[in-house]
């Protein structure tokens, strides 16, 4: 029999085997194949790109050149475009809006067979760093209400290339999910006059089942309510509403325990497909009180079914508790 357990902050169910729990080798493994040809993300291909938009360059390269560590471009398909206005408009019951925002590609290497896990800590920092820089440039862009940093890896999670990136989208409205977890994290906030994450934190200091790693500034676990097998939030330990505010003390802790936590994931599970998402307070909002940052990263273990759409509720193979076990444990 399963066990039903319950999100506190959106109040999302989930059903986790805790009787025949599946551990790391008795998952299906996934043959990354990509398709071939020439790959615009390499150095001396920038021509195959949008021009770039900022970039981490040896002294005196110029742009769109070789010389780069981090690279920074517009996707060249994007889902939403920055030219435009919103002209909001209806159609009976039905709301629409131009696609106005933006759409980037963050190029985390020059190095097509180095994954994010693979690159050491200074030039992870630097991803982290261009990730805060676009976000606060973009900011200042009045339309924008939202902006979602994200990572797809391996063919399963949605990358189209093999290359590694990231993706930066701007929205001109707050998504649903955020919505939830905002309105679920105030509910919270009002009823004990505390930060759910902050809390979250001390409980899993105090029980330390699914910590898989702690340092000064942050923490690394599966979540109690994990949706996915081998489920992983880093969260940083100081309360703060806006990804885009972390100092440059934080964003070095941040790449050491994002490095470790993803080659944790990529040892374990003999590197399987994933997704990671910043989630972060909307660009209106001064500061929450309530609202605490923080990254999830969900490996694609398990293909989501009939059950999952029809109820809203996930049913994970992999008790959290065992997950960071494993995680924790393994030697890098």
């Amino acid at each position: 029999m399963g066990e039903l357990r319950r999100d506190p902050v959106i109040g999302r169910w989930v059903i986790t085997n805790v009787e025949r729990p599946m551990g790391p080798g008795d998952f299906e493994r996934e043959a990354h194949e990509w398709k071939k040809g020439e790959c615009p993300f390499c150095s001396g291909n920038e021509g195959l790109t949008p021009p770039e938009i900022e970039a981490v360059r040896q002294p005196h390269t110029k742009p769109n050149t070789p010389g780069w560590s981090v690279r920074v471009v517009p996707n060249k398909f994007p889902a939403l475009r920055i030219e435009g206005d919103l002209e909001r408009s209806g159609v009976g019951v039905f709301d629409m809006t131009a696609g106005v925002g933006a759409h980037e590609i963050i190029i985390e290497s020059p190095d097509h067979h180095k994954e994010l896990s693979d690159l050491d800590v200074p030039q992870i920092r630097d991803v982290i760093d261009k990730y805060c820089s676009r976000c606060l440039d973009l900011k200042k862009d009045k339309r924008f209400k939202y902006i979602l940093i994200f990572k797809n890896y391996g063919p399963s999670a949605g990358a189209s290339l093999e290359h590694p990136h990231s993706q930066l989208i701007a929205l001109p409205m707050v998504p649903k999910n955020v919505m939830e977890e905002l309105s679920g994290s105030a509910d919270y906030f009002g009823f004990r006059d505390r930060c759910i994450f902050c809390d979250i934190i001390q409980q899993e200091q105090e029980e330390e089942e699914r910590i898989i790693l702690e340092t000064d500034r942050f923490i690394a676990f599966c979540p109690f309510v994990s949706r996915f097998a081998f489920e992983a939030w880093i969260v940083p330990k100081k309360h703060s509403g806006h990804f885009h505010s972390i100092d440059n003390g934080e964003k070095e802790a941040l790449a050491a325990v994002l490095k470790e936590t993803l080659l944790k994931i990529k040892n374990v599970l003999s590197d399987p497909s994933y997704n990671f998402i910043i989630h972060t307070s909307p660009l209106g909002e001064s500061g929450s009180e309530s609202y605490h940052w923080h990254i999830e990263i969900m490996p694609k273990l398990t293909r989501v079914a009939g059950f999952e759409w029809g109820t809203g509720f996930y049913i994970v193979p992999t008790p959290p508790e065992l997950a960071a076990g494993y995680l924790r444990k393994i030697k890098l």
